[in-house]
């Protein structure tokens, strides 16, 4: 039998890496194509005119503007104007 009880002091010492999600651009700043507004998980937020969906639910700016969120039929909707 063992004298030093070493095997059990790490166990259950564990975390996932966070995922970084969020708002990146806030409504007013400036987006050029390709700039990331939103990563999510889900559609919390929806695509409106200037942005797109990518398939891991990421909000991208595709022209550039100024990012504006707005509510339209209880969607909280990004757009690039």
């Amino acid at each position: 039998m063992a004298h030093i009880k070493t095997g059990g002091t790490t166990k259950g010492n564990r975390d996932s890496i966070s995922k970084r999600l969020g708002v990146k651009l806030y409504g007013g700043q400036v987006a050029i194509p390709g700039n990331i507004i939103i990563r999510q998980k889900g559609t919390k937020y929806h695509p409106g005119n200037g942005v797109k969906m990518g398939k891991d639910f990421t909000l991208f700016a595709v022209k550039e503007g100024t990012v504006n969120f707005k509510n339209r039929l209880n969607r909280k909707i990004v757009e690039v104007i």
